[in-house]
């Protein structure tokens, strides 16, 4: 039987290759009948056709495609082992029914025998940590003069005191400005205490970032900053990864940390009910697996924290009350008390042994969670230890209580301080492993951590969308800077080269590390989510820093049609030029052969069309209702309406981070009918749909390259008069998309901040992917309808969540949200892919979302420059140039003489039609040369 079944699977993907190979067959045909086309000579301007539409002549160079069937094989992968935990499965298993598990009260009653230790002790790393916000309810500055700088400094002489200490530190940007500002000989005590062990640099990014709505170049350059800022200064590199307060984990982190070279990592904030279920089947710890690697080659050793918070009454233990009574900051007569209403008290030889015990009794039901005999206890919160009084409580009674555990062998317990890399050697050491290998006996996981609840159906997904207008910068900045570092990174291998490098502005770099911190720092956990204090955001400290680097980075020399040219790392790629021209008397010079038609008001449904695509819109409200494809009879019902969604009337209602609707979304109903404008003209037509609250234009491209194979939308969304509402789009199909919905992780997968598809995935021979690309982080909601998609565009809302923000989403501003519409159709029902928790766009779609990265914005530049052309040859067109960054010198405001190239090779789906490309595509089965 074995031996059939892979006979099956080996011709069905013989079939697969063949019509693959098939459709590179007929494009191949397509590109020489084009090229004769064009060689008989055709007008070489745009052309009306009898129909009305506008018509381009073929291009000089047509596009052609030459992908080779290894790489279609590339995105699905190997016939590797399947993981033990795939996070899709797990979801569909759960009841999520909020059982009230007693002292635990999200968990169940945990149970031991006395004895399971005689054999073999248990092993106790208590890890003393202080969680620090760049930026939330306080700025940056405010946090570091207020605590921050206090905490280091106390850390320094504390530390030295016993040599059994230890802590661990996170947040880079916080570390570097402390640095700046301390002598040489705390420098020199700072790297000894790391040097010994006693003090760890755990994940060492710039910032913890958010981990939903960061793009993957500012995660990556984030920590890139970090790791770099350690190595000249201290150096050292991070072994273990720390995310506490995430709102959510994606699987891209432990991919990167994994690539970084990380062993470990430890997250937690993840759905309760997931918690419960890994607690009672004991995989709270695993091998963390990307769901598209076949082997082992991208594990990395995770370690999820079991109960509800990283704070102390929620990490010794099940039981909140008496894990609280060993918060020592809590002692009687502090600012702050046990909730519990049962304080700690001091340690004494007079109550060591009832205090000890009691907390052994934690420990110990802790550790029956997991699988292994070494148990991790956080000691923490945020903002902890800034005053030298609380390290003498914590460290002092925690050592009374650990000198009092390890001299009782009958109890068969060791504890200690610890780091969180101590922790992991100790498991690594019991399991007889080398760091980084998977323990025996471990399960693997794929997929991620999202969506988060930490209570009842409270789920932290309004984030997604928060401060819409602060989460477009982000990406503003981010294609700015990816520009300058690659342009920067080449001018100034030129001038070495040439021998003119005396003469390069070198200062020139500090203004690129600067906005590469800026960025980074953005990146945050309440900064990018938009889960910070209003005068935080206002930019009043370097949390929300953007305005400030973008009226910087122009003074790198930058002009905008050079711009359009070089951030394109696919060379090949042809689009439309945008001009912003500045000033009133500017000469614009009108061809004859184009003209620009402004149709009358019409109540009528109509059409525009270019070769490719025709889109019809009802006259009466201008937006979309049906996509027909150059070829095909049949329409194609994709129709788009805005949707209202409110708050819920009980106590319970949406905030920053909480998206808590008072039911399904209601049909936005204005007070006006809209304006709509229909513009036809020879390189584009679009429909501009005028609402109270938002603008809407819909654009249908007629030039050479992918432009005309989308529908580009936008809107200007303005809610600043909207109480406790959220606007919506929502695109309506009649694709059968059997409710599966596919959406990116920080645009590894697809190319930009959101990628939404919703397709047929069965065994009908044709099926229509269409796919929903966001220039920014935006919340997509799956509607319970099939075939629906809804894209969430701004929410103004009166109220905190009880979060810790204190305060609602108030300061909304006019932004603009860019979509991208496709639709492809299937060619082949691919049953090895159907049945993958993964799905990867296809080349076009990728290259598609390439032209929603923003374009630098800047008045013409004088005299014109020759054209620079970096690469003698093009890179093959699945990889796309991520970063050419210049890496810092010892003095980190100048440049050194290496640059780090990042290279990412696009997974994508060969099954969906390659009709029209409209670019340029050889791929290279993985492979590119660097001369």
């Amino acid at each position: 039987q074995s031996q059939i079944s892979v006979l099956q699977n080996r011709i069905e993907q013989l079939e697969q290759l063949l019509e693959e190979n098939h459709e590179i067959i007929s494009h191949i045909k397509d590109s020489v009948l084009e090229l004769t086309a064009h060689a008989e000579g055709q007008p070489a301007l745009p052309y009306h056709t009898p129909n009305g539409s506008w018509v381009l002549p073929p291009e000089s160079r047509p596009s052609f495609l030459s992908v080779s069937p290894q790489d279609c094989q590339f995105a699905l992968g190997g016939k590797g082992q399947s993981p033990d935990l795939q996070m899709l499965a797990v979801y569909s298993l759960l009841p999520f029914d909020n059982q009230d598990g007693g002292v635990w009260k999200q968990g169940f009653d945990i149970t031991y025998e006395p004895t399971e230790w005689d054999s073999e002790p248990l092993q106790v790393f208590v890890v003393p940590h202080s969680h620090n916000d760049p930026g939330w309810i306080k700025t940056f500055d405010k946090y570091y003069y207020d605590q921050t700088q206090h905490i280091l400094n106390s850390m320094v002489l504390k530390m030295q005191e016993d040599p059994r200490r230890r802590f661990i530190w996170s947040e880079i940007s916080f570390f570097s400005k402390w640095w700046d500002n301390i002598s040489a000989q705390k420098r020199a005590a700072v790297r000894r205490l790391v040097g010994n062990g006693q003090l760890e640099m755990v994940t060492g990014g710039w910032v913890m970032p958010d981990e939903a709505n960061s793009h993957y170049f500012a995660m990556i350059d984030q920590l890139i900053e970090g790791h770099q800022w350690l190595e000249k200064n201290i150096g050292v590199t991070p072994r273990s990864g720390w995310a506490v307060d995430p709102f959510g984990h994606s699987s891209t982190m432990p991919y990167l940390l994994k690539r970084s070279n990380l062993t470990g990592m430890l997250i937690q904030r993840v759905h309760y009910a997931i918690k419960k279920h890994f607690a009672a089947t004991q995989n709270l710890e695993f091998m963390w697996r990307q769901t598209w690697d076949p082997d082992s080659s991208t594990d990395i050793f995770c370690h999820m924290m079991p109960f509800y918070s990283y704070d102390v009454p929620h990490t010794c233990g099940p039981d909140p009350k008496i894990c609280c009574q060993f918060d020592f900051k809590r002692l009687p007569g502090g600012r702050i008390n046990c909730p519990w209403k049962v304080p700690p008290r001091a340690i004494t030889d007079a109550n060591v042994a009832e205090r000890a015990q009691l907390l052994l009794d934690q420990y110990r039901k802790k550790s029956k969670l997991y699988r292994s005999r070494v148990l991790l206890v956080p000691l923490g919160d945020d903002f902890r230890y800034d005053k030298p009084q609380e390290w003498d409580a914590q460290f002092l009674n925690y050592q009374r209580i650990f000198d009092f555990l390890n001299s009782r062998p009958n109890l068969h317990v060791q504890a200690q301080f610890g780091t969180l890399s101590d922790y992991f050697d100790a498991l690594y050491k019991k399991a007889g492993i080398v760091p980084g290998m998977k323990p025996p006996g471990f399960p693997v996981l794929s997929g991620d951590f999202f969506s988060y609840a930490d209570r009842e159906d409270h789920y932290w997904t309004g984030y997604y969308t928060s401060r819409p207008f602060y989460k477009s910068l982000d990406r503003v900045l981010e294609a700015h800077l990816r520009g300058a570092e690659i342009l920067y990174s080449l001018a100034l291998a030129h001038a070495r080269r040439a021998g003119t490098d005396s003469r390069y502005p070198l200062s020139d770099y500090a203004l690129l590390s600067n906005a590469r911190r800026n960025l980074g720092l953005f990146q945050h956990h309440d900064a990018i989510t938009g889960t910070a204090k209003e005068a935080v955001g206002l930019g009043q400290g370097p949390c929300c820093p953007q305005v400030s680097v973008l009226a910087r980075l122009p003074a790198l020399g930058l002009r905008v049609l050079q711009l359009h040219k070089t951030f394109d790392s696919h060379a090949t790629l042809k689009s439309s030029v945008r001009l912003y021209l500045h000033g009133r008397d500017l000469p614009v010079r009108k061809h004859e052969a184009f003209p620009v038609h402004v149709f009358p008001a019409t109540t009528d449904d109509f059409c525009l069309e270019n070769q490719h695509l025709q889109a019809c819109f009802s006259g009466l409200s201008g937006l979309l209702q049906s996509i027909r494809r150059a070829g095909e009879e049949r329409e194609q019902r994709v129709s788009s309406e805005f949707l209202i969604y409110g708050t819920r009337a009980s106590k319970d209602k949406s905030g920053a981070y909480l998206f808590l609707p008072d039911g399904e979304a209601k049909p936005y109903a204005p007070k006006d009918a809209p304006v709509v404008r229909v513009t036809e003209g020879p390189f584009f037509s679009e429909v501009a749909s005028y609402y109270q609250h938002v603008q809407t234009v819909v654009r249908l491209y007629n030039v050479a390259g992918v432009e005309g194979l989308s529908l580009d939308v936008s809107c200007l969304v303005d809610i600043r008069d909207h109480v406790n509402k959220e606007l919506a789009l929502r695109f309506s199909t009649d694709i059968e998309s059997e409710d599966i919905f596919f959406t990116d992780l920080n645009g590894v997968q697809g190319p930009v901040g959101a990628f939404a598809a919703q397709g047929l995935r069965g065994q009908r021979q044709m099926g229509c992917a269409g796919q929903v690309a966001c220039v920014k982080a935006q919340g997509l909601r799956e509607s319970l309808s099939a075939g629906q998609l809804e894209v969430i565009l701004d929410r103004r809302l009166m109220q905190d969540d009880n979060r810790g923000l204190g305060q609602g989403l108030k300061d909304n501003k006019r932004t603009c949200n860019r979509f991208r519409l496709l639709l492809e159709r299937r060619s082949t029902a691919n049953k090895v892919q159907d049945s993958r928790p993964i799905s990867f766009p296809s080349l076009l779609s990728h290259i598609t979302s390439m032209h929603l990265m923003p374009v630098a914005q800047e008045k013409l530049a004088p005299p014109a420059l020759r054209s620079f052309l970096p690469l003698s040859t093009t890179l093959p067109c699945e990889f796309h140039i991520l970063n050419l960054r210049t890496l810092q010198a010892e003095d980190d405001s100048l440049p050194s003489v290496e640059a780090a190239l990042i290279l990412h090779r696009k997974g994508f789906d060969c099954s969906l039609e390659a009709k029209n490309l409209g670019f340029n595509c050889t791929t290279s089965q993985g492979k590119v040369g660097l001369g």
